[in-house]
């Protein structure tokens, strides 16, 4: 029988996209590009770190909107779920000094992340990859040691991932994105007329079908 580690992406899937949510806050609508948008990520950083300059802002206004971020409705309820009967790996292009009241909030789940380069006053000047092309890179390191790996995100730099995994869906993508990987099963939050009946934060309907995605693979 194989050995699976699922791997689910932070933002977008679990947590509300914290740039979106700190553009939001700060009024400067630049910064809600995401890798949604833009698919190389090392251009959408650098783009993110000059109108953080221009703006005159840095680590400490970032963190304090991310300690107002609360998990989506039911993402915690889910990664319970899921962690008691699988290993799970958050795998994220998010960065460590911007992860950790997340994870608290999540109930400390391992996640795999980058770093930001932080000057004393707080400026951000740039930021460290764990590796190239991270997400990708990760998965085929768990495959390299004999695991089978189950994959979910939402946005450009997930689809290695997702891809070179045994199995995986999209979960909130763009219809762009869908409807240029129309094989890959796609998910969405489902309002109350929709065919969810127990909560419409779209967890229900991804764990469900991920529970019969994962009991297929197991029974092989």
């Amino acid at each position: 029988m194989s050995m699976y580690i699922t791997c689910l992406d932070l933002e977008g899937v679990l947590v509300p996209e914290i740039w979106i949510a700190f553009a939001e806050a700060t009024g400067i609508p630049e910064l809600k590009r995401t890798t949604r948008d833009e698919p190389d990520y090392d251009k959408l950083m650098k783009y993110r770190i000059n109108i953080l300059k221009e703006h005159g802002l840095g680590l400490k206004e970032i963190q304090d909107t991310i300690a107002t971020i609360d998990p989506m409705p039911g993402a915690k309820e889910f990664l319970d779920e899921l962690r008691s009967f699988t290993q799970v790996i958050i795998i994220s292009d998010t960065f460590s000094q911007f992860a950790g009241p997340l994870m608290k909030k999540l109930g400390y789940p391992t996640i795999f992340c980058n770093t930001l380069e932080v000057a004393d006053n707080g400026e951000i000047t740039g930021f460290k990859m764990r590796c190239e092309k991270s997400k990708l890179t990760t998965v085929k390191a768990l495959q390299s040691i004999g695991f089978e790996t189950i994959a979910s995100g939402d946005s450009h730099n997930d689809l290695g991932m997702i891809q070179a995994s045994k199995a995986g869906f999209l979960f909130r993508s763009t219809d762009s994105i869908k409807a240029e990987y129309p094989e890959l099963p796609a998910y969405e939050t489902y309002d109350e007329k929709g065919n969810i009946t127990y909560n419409n934060s779209g967890f229900v309907t991804v764990c469900d079908a991920f529970m019969k995605q994962f009991a297929e693979l197991l029974s092989k």
